[in-house]
Formats: C-alpha cells, structure tokens, sequence
C-alpha cells in the first residue's frame, strides 16, 4: 500500500531514526531537493547506513536520488542501490532517464548477488516534457511500480501559478490517473505544501482520490494521519462491498447469472470495485480473513 508516502531530508538523522513511528506506508528518503550541494555526499552515505541499520517496520524504502545524468545522480545510483532499497524515485522522469537506471541497477544486482529487478523504480513527473510522455516513461521499465506527481516543479516549468485549489493542475493529475489506471501501477498526488492547513489537505485529497490518485505524499508527518484516512476504505465503502460479495455468492448458489441489490443491477465492473475495497481493506487491517 501506498496511501502516504512521507519526504524525509537525507541529511537529518533524527528524522531518518524517527521515520518508522510516523505513520506512513512509504518513507522517502530525499536526496535531492532536501539536500544542498556541499552536503550531497555526507548525506548519501547517512542514508546507505539507514537502509543498513534501521528497522523500518514494514515501510517501504524509497530514496530520491538525483537527477540522472549529473555526478550526484550516479554516485547515489552506485552507492544506495548496492544496500537493496524497495525503490528509488527518478527526479524529472524521462524516457530514456528511467531506462538508464533500470541498466545500472541490473549491472548492480548482478554485481551484488540480488534478484534481477528486485529494485524497482517510481518516475516523478514534474515537466511538461515528462508529463506528456508519461505512458512511454512508464512502459519504458517493468521496475516501475507508481508515478508521482510534482506539481510544484510542473506549474514553475509551465510558468503557470501554484494554488491551493489545484484547478492548474486537473490535466496533469486526470493524466497521470489515466496512465497509471491502464498500465496497473500506482498514482501517487502531489504533495500539499501548507503543513498548517488541515483542512485544506483534506480537500485535496479527497479531490486527488477522487479522480483516482491512490496516494500522495507528504512534507510533514502531521499530514500522514489524514492521507491516510482518506485514501484507506471508509467503513461505508467496506459494507457496501461485503454486501455486493454476499449478494454474488448468493447468485452464484442459485444458478443466476445476473443480480441485483437495493434495486440496482450489479455488473462486472461493480463487483470488481467491491473486491478491490475488499482487498485494500484487508492490506491495510482494516478487516481480517
């Protein structure tokens, strides 16, 4: 599961310590961004001890690296992938970027003895270049488990204007969504960048959900409880798709091909969304069994 994904500084230990006990599904360990110039090998190899020593408690291990082709981004590539992350996150994603690192990284799993694509890969799509090229970025490597939005960069490369209410960025977000729901990897939004405003965060998750973002990161870990929340199953969804299940069953005992429930045919399509609610319930413990 990846409802939240959390942004913690590869260069703050306490942080990285911390990381296990916050809450989210996917704790990034930020190379990049997070990271100044004079400070980019110190914290490399604080994060290649992290993966070594800390326990993160079943979080996924994502590092963002740096962007490919500069000294950072190799060296990062050399020296993390050689301590097995779950993922690393691939800044400014292109086509041909993702499918240089998915060679160093079979050139490394070799190397080191791990299994071939064990280290899979998550594109950030924060270009327009990137963004209209997303389905051959992501076809372009069978490491790639999600997308991640970043709309920040997106809206700054766009010379269009960063809002709270995100109506700049319905396209990126709806095509994304698309890309991801066909190729069957995840779509993780954005993150809300105002770490004081909860109700606001909670609007745009509930917007990004609702056009079938399956996660989204965060800045913050006050923000994780209520990514979560939105992107968990509410108990309304998890009757609702037990009662659909029930009804199939039953349908299935009686000999009939088709049914209803509270008057409403129930088709492929709607059972299947039943089982995925189902399924995401019970990754998440939300039910057991």
């Amino acid at each position: 599961m990846r409802r939240s994904m959390l942004f913690i500084p590869g260069n703050n230990p306490s942080m990285i310590q911390n990381a296990p006990v916050l809450g989210a599904d996917s704790i990034i360990l930020d190379l990049e961004d997070a990271v100044s110039i004079d400070e980019k090998d110190s914290a490399r190899y604080l994060v290649r001890n992290a993966l070594l020593e800390i326990d993160f408690s079943g979080c996924e291990r994502v590092v963002r690296i740096n962007s490919i082709g500069t000294n950072f981004g190799y060296d990062d590539i050399d020296v993390i992938a050689r301590v097995k992350p779950d993922a690393l996150i691939i800044p400014k994603a292109t086509e041909e970027g993702v499918e240089e690192v998915d060679e160093l990284l079979s050139a490394i799993e070799r190397e080191e003895g791990f299994k071939l694509g064990s280290i899979k890969i998550i594109p950030l799509i924060e270009t327009a270049i990137g963004l209209e090229d997303v389905f051959n970025i992501v076809k372009s490597s069978k490491r790639v488990v999600a997308v991640l939005l970043g709309a920040e960069d997106l809206t700054a490369d766009m010379e269009i204007k960063r809002t709270k209410e995100g109506e700049e960025i319905f396209y990126a977000r709806s095509k994304v969504v698309s890309v991801c729901k066909a190729l069957k990897v995840d779509a993780i939004d954005t993150p809300f960048t105002d770490v004081n405003d909860f109700e606001g965060l909670r609007k745009d998750s509930e917007k990004a959900k609702l056009i079938g973002m399956t996660g989204k990161a965060a800045i913050n870990p006050r923000q994780i409880d209520i990514i979560n929340e939105v992107f968990s199953p509410s108990k309304d969804d998890i009757n609702w798709a037990k009662r659909v299940i029930s009804a199939y069953e039953e349908a299935q005992r009686e000999g009939k091909g088709v049914f209803s429930l509270d008057g409403k045919m129930v088709d492929a399509p709607i059972l299947q969304r039943a089982k995925n609610i189902i399924e995401k319930a019970k990754a998440i413990g939300l039910i057991k069994g």
